[in-house]
């Protein structure tokens, strides 16, 4: 799970501050204010891990990738080459990482925690190329590791690197943003643990998912042969496909400890009753023995079944939210832009009652540990979410708050500050618009008419 991100110079962002990251962590902010970049930013390093070529620093997305940011001038704040794409990431190790040096039996490190920072810049050919990366292996907020790799130096404290007999060559460049080359690595006798810090990283990053805004329209009939997708989708087109892979695996879930387990197919449609959006939910093959498959649904108890495609429109674009929350394997982060979309306001309050589900949910007798980032305008989940926090259903550290808004060319970031009664301390101004304003003009235009009209 993600613990903390700090991010400079990257789009609307000259500085986002350090972050810190819940378990469940919400974002609100007005619209181009520069929120979503935020994950965008996450895809752009999850699909430069992915790729097979070591020497490209960030891989910024083409026709094929999940995300695409266009040129590296895009990317940076102002559009300034000179600038440096900076970003800092910590997340929770599980289990806990130890180090030891081979050299010295007496020297081990061991910690909770890892945080990757990264420093990106613009060659001649405006292409990114790494400056610089640095590794801090925490335990309990105490560095007990420090590693600092330019291109022309590596650094480790306290461990001390041993240059292998003959292998006094030169330090190789970091390889992406976060790699050290095979042979930077052969130069020294006690430096394999450094692959162990790579190898982190990347699992990390494979665990970040991105669902966008924009979901695929529903469809009357949905193939499926088997397979098992890696999510649902960044437009959701998998979450049927990903739902009967789920299903088909037996997986079962539960909405938090002790409560009743549940079928994945039947987990997910009980929450969309929950939700208020139909009365059931079922996915069938349209005939016995054949690869294609319909979804089904009853929007009132005495109504008849119908396609997807035959009620509203609502229930296609919350599915894939659904979904991904919990086919996300067990400490995952799922990063949604507006969920809530197409939602009426009850079903948006109900949405928040899922996403902390979704946080404390377990499976197969453990706790799932995923974690969600949410972006959303909706005033109502919020709502719901704070009176959860009051109710103990959620505790005040499972949950951060954020208000993104524009200060002209750079946005800035507000953590929300919730105490233990779900009372926000430090509202923005005009937070959710200017309701009371509205309200005493709506009183005078009336008295205005009133009072004209005799």
């Amino acid at each position: 799970m993600l613990t903390e991100l700090q991010i400079r110079n990257f789009k609307a962002w000259r500085d986002t501050g350090l972050l810190r990251l819940a378990p469940l962590t919400v974002i609100f902010g007005t619209n181009s204010s520069g929120k979503s970049s935020l994950g965008h930013l996450l895809m752009a390093l999850k699909q430069t891990a992915q790729l097979a070529d070591r020497r490209r620093a960030l891989h910024l997305g083409d026709e094929n990738s999940a995300i695409d940011l266009g040129t590296f001038r895009d990317c940076l704040h102002g559009h300034d080459l000179r600038r440096k794409l900076e970003f800092s990431l910590s997340w929770r190790l599980e289990p806990r990482l130890t180090v030891n040096d081979p050299l010295n039996r007496e020297q081990s490190y061991q910690g909770n925690e890892l945080r990757l920072s990264s420093g990106i810049r613009a060659d001649r050919q405006e292409q990114p190329v790494t400056d610089a990366f640095r590794y801090e292996l925490i335990d309990q907020g105490e560095t007990r590791l420090d590693i600092k790799h330019t291109a022309e130096t590596l650094e480790c404290r306290p461990l001390r690197l041993i240059h292998a007999q003959g292998r006094k060559w030169p330090v190789e460049p970091p390889e992406k943003f976060y790699r050290f080359a095979d042979r930077t690595l052969l130069r020294y006798q006690n430096a394999d643990f450094l692959a162990d810090f790579a190898l982190r990283t990347e699992q990390m990053l494979e665990g970040i998912y991105f669902l966008g805004p924009l979901r695929a329209p529903p469809k009357r009939i949905y193939p499926w042969a088997g397979d098992t997708p890696s999510d649902v989708g960044a437009d959701g087109r998998f979450a049927v496909a990903a739902l009967l892979a789920a299903t088909e695996q037996n997986r079962r879930l539960n909405r938090g400890h002790k409560r009743r387990i549940t079928r994945f197919d039947a987990f997910i449609a009980g929450w969309l009753k929950d939700l208020g959006v139909i009365e059931s939910f079922v996915v069938r093959p349209v005939a016995k023995g054949r690869k294609e498959y319909e979804v089904l649904v009853k929007t009132h108890p005495k109504a008849e079944e119908v396609r997807l495609t035959d009620v509203g429109f609502g229930v296609s674009q919350v599915l894939p939210a659904l979904v991904q929350a919990f086919y996300a394997p067990a400490g995952s982060t799922v990063w949604m832009e507006q969920p809530e979309i197409h939602l009426h306001p009850m079903a948006q309050s109900n949405l928040a009652d899922v996403f902390i589900s979704a946080v404390q949910s377990y499976e197969e007798g453990k706790p799932r540990k995923a974690q969600l980032i949410v972006e959303t305008h909706s005033e109502h989940f919020l709502t719901r979410l704070q009176r959860r926090v009051a109710e103990g259903v959620i505790t005040v550290s499972d949950v951060a708050i954020y208000f993104v808004n524009r200060n002209g060319v750079a946005a800035e970031l507000e953590e929300l500050r919730l105490d233990e009664f779900g009372e926000i301390e430090n509202w923005p101004e005009n937070f959710f618009g200017d309701e009371m304003g509205d309200i005493s003009e709506r009183v005078l235009a009336g008295s205005r008419r009133r009072a004209g009209s005799t």
